[in-house]
Formats: C-alpha cells, structure tokens, sequence
C-alpha cells in the first residue's frame, strides 16, 4: 500500500465530471499571541489569488481553538488606527463551526450549527495555511492535514517544527555546519523547579559571552515576549515575559553587526534565493520589536547594500538553512553579518508574514517575482506535491 495520496493536480475535476477551478482554503488566526498578525496577513493572500483561477474559501481560527466560518473581505482585516483585527470579529457566527474530514478519500467541508443541519460547503483541494505561532505554524496542522490528504502551502510537519523550536533549528543548523550564535535553553522545569540555578546559568553564559543579552520564548515569533537585558537584576522579569508565550526559554548572546534577512522560494528546479535585504537600527526601539515590525512599519533596505561576494554568501546560507530543515515552498532566512565579516544564522520563518510590509514579499519583489505571482507560485507548488511521504 502506498503511504502517499496523489496530489488532485491543477485542475481538478467536480463529481459530475466537469473540469473546475481548484478550491483554495485560506486558513488564519489560531491560538498563538500571533493571532493578529495571522489575519492581516491572509487579507493580503486573499487579495492577491487570482479568482479566475481559484476559488477561495475563508477559514477563520479564533483565539480558542474554533473554526469559524469568514466573510471574503480582506478589507476587514488590516490592521487600522493601530488596532488589531481577530477572527471572532469575522465570524459569521459566534457559534458556528468548520470541519475538515479526516479522511484521504474525502476532502468536503462541513459547516454546522447548533440546532441546525450541517452544511457541506464542497470540496478543498489544497489549503493556504497562514498561521503564525504555535497551533499552527508549529507542524500541528500540517500533521491534520497530512491525516486529511489535502495538500497544502508551505513546509511539512517535520520542517514546521524544527522552524518553531528555536533551539532544535539550532541544533539542526550546527549539525549542517551553518554558523549560529552562543545560547541557552531554560526548560520548564528547570525554572520551575530550581529556579535559582538556571538563573545562575544564565548569569555565567552572560559573564562569558557579555550584557546585554536576550531572553526570547523558544517557540513563539513576530518578536513577542522578547527582552533585551542589560544585567541580572532585569532577568527574572525577563524570563516570566518569555515564559507568558512559551514555557521553554532561550537565551541568546548579543551579536553586534548588520541584520540580513533572505528569501527562498522553491521553484520547479529546487530552490531560489531572492535578494536580501537589511533591517537598518530602529531609534525609536531598543529592537527590531512587534512595534516596530508591524505597527510602526520599520522600512527595511531592499536590496542590502552588500557586495557581490556578501550576497552570494547569504544566499547560500539561506539556501542551505532551507535543505538543511527539509523545508518546502517558502522561507525567510534571518542573518547577522558581523562586524568580522562573518555571516551567522539566527533563524528561519517557515510562514513568514505576507502583510504589505513584510519583507519576504519584498525581497522577492525586487528579484522580479510580484506579490500575485509569488501566491501563484506556493498554490502551484503546493497542488504538485503529494501529502505522506515524500
């Protein structure tokens, strides 16, 4: 028995036989503190599908776990007067809700009430999964729609994980030979069990690699619950900030240089990397923070001012962090370009946000890949792989 479902292909057939636009299901929101982020950026993928190609269907996850049911508005979801928008906002129902069919011979969708007869809303035939965070970016629901037999956008469970976990991409990247810089992980029990000695290790890993340093969730992004700490007497304010997003804590060592990011994209060849770009100092942030990201729209520099041999490299690196994950469809590679010269690897972005000011986007923009063609490109990816093993 085979352990892969075939792909429907690009043109799927309805069950009376006639041909038919394929059905994309646009999946956003989730349970992660990147809710909103996750719904800004599925208004921008909603805007750029090509509706003479596909047909699209809105799945809104709320904060607590249920599939909603959306409005098609993309118009709704940006974020506006500096409030963020949610998918309970969108809902068409506040009770309604949304199933997949675990099952590979079925891809129907059903949509029920209470106290009302559940509704078939057709078939899918491969999903755009813009979650960012845990419960979704993290292997979790590409593991459900593995179960399903729906192809969707994106890296698979294995890639996913490894690109939420901070420390195990690190891992990953040392045993691949990719430069990566000094840390230390703060597991849940150790701080909560003996809480005096993993600040004392913290405390040596700053007295050998200097203050400042950072304490970031290990499976969290958008830059939420991230400190900068200047000294111990920060640290433990620092960790419970960590620890509110994500149990697991890492600590990283203060690299001084330039903040690189690259695009890859998988082409039919195997992957392409995009020119990269900068993300300049922000003076109005101690950090490159969810502000200054996202509500104060810190301009990066598209293309990095690098030299020939620079971007090369960078490209390289992000090409190899891409392989080295396993990862499929798109990454946003992160770097640091030291005051030495050397390039090192912070992390990976299996989702990267595709709102209008996110560099992926951008990048590739600047490489002659538009904003609609790049979402044609991850559906069209998408619809030739298989799901299982692959």
């Amino acid at each position: 028995m085979s352990s892969q479902t075939p792909s429907p292909g690009p043109v799927p057939a309805s069950s009376g036989g006639e041909r038919r636009k394929p059905r994309v299901a646009v999946v956003f929101g989730g349970r992660s503190s990147e809710h909103a982020i996750s719904v800004v950026t599925a208004g921008a993928v909603l805007r750029a599908i090509d509706r003479e190609k596909y047909d699209v269907l809105p799945i809104g996850i709320t904060a607590d776990g249920r599939w909603a049911l959306t409005a098609d508005e993309p118009e709704r979801m940006a974020i506006a007067n500096r409030e963020l928008p949610s998918v309970e906002r969108l809902a068409e129902s506040s009770e309604g809700s949304v199933v997949l069919p675990v099952d590979p011979g079925n891809r129907e969708v059903v949509y029920s009430e209470p106290g009302a007869v559940p509704k078939a809303l057709g078939d899918v035939d491969v999903v755009f999964p813009m979650l960012h965070g845990p419960y979704g970016e993290d292997g979790t629901l590409q593991g459900l729609l593995e179960l399903s037999g729906v192809p969707y956008v994106g890296a698979g469970v294995l890639a996913s994980a490894v690109g939420m976990d901070k420390e195990y991409m690190k891992r990953v990247f040392v045993s691949f030979g990719l430069p990566v810089g000094p840390y230390e992980v703060i597991r849940p029990r150790a701080w909560e069990q003996e809480p005096s000695a993993a600040r004392q290790r913290i405390v040596e890993f700053a007295e050998e690699h200097g203050w400042p340093l950072f304490v970031k969730p290990a499976r969290a992004g958008s830059s939420f619950g991230i400190s900068k700490v200047e000294g111990p007497a920060d640290l433990d304010a620092a960790v419970e900030e960590a620890r509110r997003h994500d149990p697991k804590v890492i600590v990283e060592a203060l690299l001084r240089g330039r903040e690189i990011e690259c695009g890859v994209l998988e082409y039919e060849d195997g992957p392409r990397a995009s020119v990269p770009a900068e993300i300049p100092p922000v003076s109005s942030h101690t950090f490159y923070d969810f502000e200054a990201k996202y509500i104060d729209a810190a301009d990066g520099i598209v293309p990095a001012p690098l030299t020939e041999e620079q971007t090369r490299r960078v490209q390289e690196l992000a090409v190899a962090a891409f392989e080295a994950a396993s990862c499929e469809g798109l990454v946003r590679a992160d770097f640091f370009l030291l005051d030495s010269g050397e390039f090192v690897i912070n992390e990976i972005n299996t989702m990267p946000g595709f709102t209008p000011i996110s560099m992926y986007p951008r990048m590739w923009q600047e490489s002659g890949v538009s904003y609609p063609e790049l979402v044609d490109r991850l559906l069209e990816a998408a619809l030739r792989r298989s799901t299982g093993l692959r």
